[in-house]
C-alpha cells in the first residue's frame, strides 16, 4: 500500500459527475465545462501523486423522459481525461445527493476520510446537494470552485447566466458548508 502524503492524510478527493454529456457536442453542455475539467485534472494529479483517496461519482438517469446520462450510453461515461485508475472507487448514483442510496459514505468512512475536496458538475445541483449532505454527515469540506461548472438557469421569466448561478451557489456553500478555493490551492 502506498504511503500517503501527510498533508492529505484523512482527506479524499470527490469528483462529482464529470461525465461526457456535460461537454461541448454532448447532450447537456455546461458553461466552462472544459476549463473546469482542466482544473479538476490538476487536483486529481496531486491526489494521485500523493497516494491519497480518490472517489469518482457518476450519475445515471433512470427517470422516465431523461435525455442525458442514460445508463450504458457513452454520454454517461466519466470524461476520459479523468478516467478512474485501479484502486479508485467509482460510485454510481441516481439522485443529486451522491450519498443517497449509494455506498459513498461507507467507502469514505472505510478509507478514514474526514475531509473532502470536491470538484464536479453541476455546481447548482449535484455538487451543491453532495456538499450539503457531506457537511451534515460531519465531513470538513473544501470545494475547488474553478473545478466546477454549471449552466444558465431560468426562473420567474428570466434567464440567470451561468456565471451568476456559479457565483451564487459557491457563495452559499462558502457561507457555512465549505471552504471554497481555486483548484491551485489544493493542487499543491
Amino acid at each position: 500500500m502506498p504511503v500517503v502524503d501527510a498533508a492529505l492524510s484523512g482527506t479524499a478527493l470527490l469528483l462529482v459527475d464529470i461525465q461526457n454529456d456535460y461537454f461541448p457536442g454532448w447532450a447537456m453542455e455546461l458553461a466552462r465545462a472544459e476549463a473546469a475539467l482542466e482544473r479538476a485534472a490538476l487536483v486529481l494529479s496531486r491526489f494521485r501523486r500523493a497516494g491519497a483517496v480518490v472517489v469518482h461519482v457518476r450519475h445515471e438517469s433512470v427517470r422516465p423522459g431523461s435525455t442525458f446520462f442514460l445508463p450504458g450510453s457513452p454520454g454517461a461515461a466519466i470524461h476520459p481525461d479523468l478516467a478512474p485508475q485501479p484502486g479508485e472507487a467509482v460510485i454510481t448514483k441516481a439522485f443529486p445527493n451522491s450519498f443517497r442510496e449509494t455506498e459513498l459514505l461507507s467507502v469514505l468512512r472505510g478509507a478514514g476520510a474526514r475531509h473532502l475536496v470536491v470538484c464536479g458538475m453541476m455546481t447548482h445541483m449535484c455538487v451543491d446537494a453532495t456538499v450539503r449532505a457531506a457537511f451534515d454527515l460531519g465531513f470538513r469540506l473544501t470545494v475547488a470552485g474553478d473545478a466546477c461548472a454549471t449552466r444558465d438557469l431560468a426562473f420567474g421569466g428570466r434567464t440567470v447566466a451561468a456565471a451568476d448561478v456559479q457565483a451564487a451557489f459557491l457563495a452559499a456553500l462558502a457561507a457555512v458548508y465549505a471552504e471554497v478555493v481555486p483548484a491551485e490551492a489544493v493542487a499543491g
